[in-house]
This record gives structure tokens, C-alpha cells and sequence, in this order.
């Protein structure tokens, strides 16, 4: 439906019914929590609203979804005008909890491969144990780099969101912010095109260096000089931080 919309018809008259409620697109913009510059384009006729906006933005300009998405004041439909609005309605908003249905589901398959990601680790983790190897000289830096890969991981999987706020997309910001995590990486610009494979480059890299990791200290323990410990804090620098890598590179790609 959105691609038989006249995006200039579409945006003249979201700029005339802004006007005619004494709105500046600033204003407007605030109301729907998005950026000023989301607006102008929209009115320009270079972008339309993302479908889960459709609803407040006729709200906020005292017009029907029909309305507004036909660009004009419907006087006389030859339709039952409330019908029509109604199905629109129902379809922005089935398409918005499907959208919803499709992003827990794949919560919830991150979910069971983070549960197999922590199973197959302590499984690695008791079988050093049990090859003699002492947990206690493990702590400064293959349990370092566990705990954090795997915490890390965690919300990469399970609480990192799936989307950005609409200014991502307008203005270049390479830094996130979410609870206690904070993300910042120079020369990348965060936005939703490349939001997606960003996380996903850090979950690869999270649960691929904890699964490693102690077939690593294995190996190192066994066929490489007692010595190495001492360099234990650079394993655990580059096991950590590391993942930068791979998330600039994807974020670049599809900046």
C-alpha cells in the first residue's frame, strides 16, 4: 500500500494540515517522538512515516488514516469512509503485532542458543577442572574473559533492542546508550539500516570467543611455555574488546 502513495501529494498535505493546527514541524515532531528533520522530509516528499507512526500522525492532525494516506480530505466518499479507516487501521496495527510476534520469536531463539552458548562453556570450563588444570589460576583471565563474553553476550541476545530511535536515521551518531551499557565507536555511524548486523556481529563474536576460549587456555596450557600467563591480561583485552572489529566493519558495510 505505502509504495501507491504520492509522497509529494502525501507530504503537501501533512505540511498543510500541520499548519492549519498552528504546529511547527518541530512541535509536531516532538508529539510523535521522532526528529524535526523526519518531518520535513516526510513534507518534501522524500520519505514517508514508518506504518507505526500512521496512527498518532492522523491523530495528531485531526484527520483519518484514510485521509492521510490519500492526501486529502475525503467530503463525499462514495464508500463508507468509517469502514475503510477502520480496516486500515486494523491492518497498520496486525502488521505492527506481527512485527512484534516475529521479534519475540527470534528473542526467543537467541534465547535458547545464549542457554546452549552458557551449557557448552561450563561443560568446557569442568572438563579443564577435571584435567587438572587449577580454577583458581584461571581467574585473572580465561574466568575473566568468560564472565564478560558471556554477560555481554547476554544482552546482545536477549535486551539489546531490535531498533533505533527515529533521529538514528537522521543525524550521524556513533554512540548508544541503553541501562548500563554504553557504546561507542568512532568513524560509525549507528542507524537502522546497519543496527541489525551490528548486533548480530557482536553476539557471533560474544559466544564464539567464550566457546573458544577454553580450548585456547587448553592448548596454550599444554603445548606453549608455562609462561604465558603473563600475558594472560592481553588475551583477555583482545578476547573482550575485540569484538569492535567485526560490529565496525558490518556497521560500515551496511552504513
Amino acid at each position: 500500500m505505502m509504495s501507491e502513495i504520492d509522497n509529494q501529494k502525501f507530504g503537501a498535505f501533512v505540511a498543510e494540515l500541520r499548519k492549519a493546527q498552528g504546529m511547527t514541524q518541530k512541535e509536531l515532531a516532538q508529539k510523535l517522538l521522532i526528529s524535526d528533520k523526519a518531518v520535513s522530509k516526510w513534507e518534501r516528499g522524500l520519505s514517508m512515516p514508518d506504518v507505526s507512526l500512521l496512527l498518532p500522525l492522523s491523530a495528531q492532525l485531526g484527520v483519518s488514516t484514510t485521509e492521510l494516506l490519500r492526501g486529502e480530505r475525503i467530503a463525499q466518499p462514495s464508500f463508507s469512509s468509517g469502514e475503510v479507516d477502520a480496516l486500515v487501521n486494523e491492518t497498520i496495527r496486525l502488521s505492527s503485532e506481527k512485527e512484534q510476534k516475529k521479534q519475540k520469536t527470534k528473542r526467543k531463539q537467541r534465547g535458547v542458543l545464549y542457554a546452549g552458548c552458557v551449557a557448552l562453556v561450563a561443560l568446557e570450563l569442568w572438563i579443564l577442572v577435571q584435567t587438572g588444570t587449577n580454577l583458581l589460576s584461571m581467574k585473572d583471565d580465561l574466568l575473566l574473559i568468560e564472565l564478560l563474553t558471556l554477560i555481554f553476550g547476554g544482552w546482545f541476545c536477549l535486551f539489546a533492542k531490535e531498533r533505533l530511535p527515529a533521529y538514528y536515521d537522521e543525524y550521524k551518531i556513533n554512540t548508544y546508550s541503553s541501562g548500563v551499557v554504553r557504546m561507542n565507536i568512532p568513524g560509525l555511524s549507528f542507524n537502522n539500516s546497519n543496527w541489525p548486523h551490528i548486533l548480530r556481529a557482536g553476539r557471533i563474536w560474544m559466544m564464539a570467543v567464550a566457546i573458544l576460549s577454553p580450548l585456547v587456555y587448553l592448548l596454550l596450557e599444554n603445548l606453549f611455555f608455562e609462561g604465558w600467563q603473563n600475558y594472560g591480561r592481553w588475551v583477555v583485552f583482545v578476547g573482550c574488546l575485540g569484538f569492535f572489529v567485526p560490529m565496525y566493519f558490518a556497521g560500515k558495510y551496511y552504513e
